[in-house]
């Protein structure tokens, strides 16, 4: 196999996995909003009780675990070990964000200085911080990585 095709079949690969994980970030993204809207009108309005309501509550949750899941399988799928790096520093930059500001949050809580956060925000404080992770790469390594 020569240079041009070894490329052509790197690229073909990278094309592949891209794919799949939009095909999986998305669907589970989908399966959010979803089990979100439909949690919160038949839960509000008392159409479902019990047991029912502890799965029906969960589901939206269990949505954003195969968000994280399309995220982890893009990092493995991934080939190309500098960029796996840079997608494993992006992680790392909003894991660290994120920890920090909700355990100083935390304590601010405990000290009834700020309101009470519902623990659902972490994961959006954390997808929010993703594209911090990719400025720190552009920074430190000049280059954005693949962004997720």
């Amino acid at each position: 196999m020569d240079d041009s095709q070894q490329l052509s079949a790197s690229v073909n690969s990278r094309r592949q996995a891209t794919r799949r994980y939009f095909v999986r970030f998305f669907s589970a993204m989908l399966v959010y909003l979803v089990t979100l809207f439909a949690a919160t009108y038949l839960i509000r309005r008392g159409l479902v009780t019990g047991p029912g309501t502890w799965v029906l509550a969960s589901l939206p949750g269990l949505a954003i675990v195969g968000a994280f899941y399309a995220i982890a399988m893009r990092m493995l799928e991934q080939r190309d070990e500098y960029l796996r790096m840079l997608m494993a520093r992006q992680l790392l930059v909003a894991t660290a964000i994120t920890l920090s500001l909700t355990t100083m949050w935390g304590f601010l809580e405990e000290f009834e200085l700020v309101p009470h956060a519902e623990l659902y925000w972490v994961a959006v404080l954390w997808f929010a911080s993703l594209p911090l992770g990719s400025i720190a790469n552009r920074v430190t390594q000049g280059t954005w990585g693949e962004c997720l």
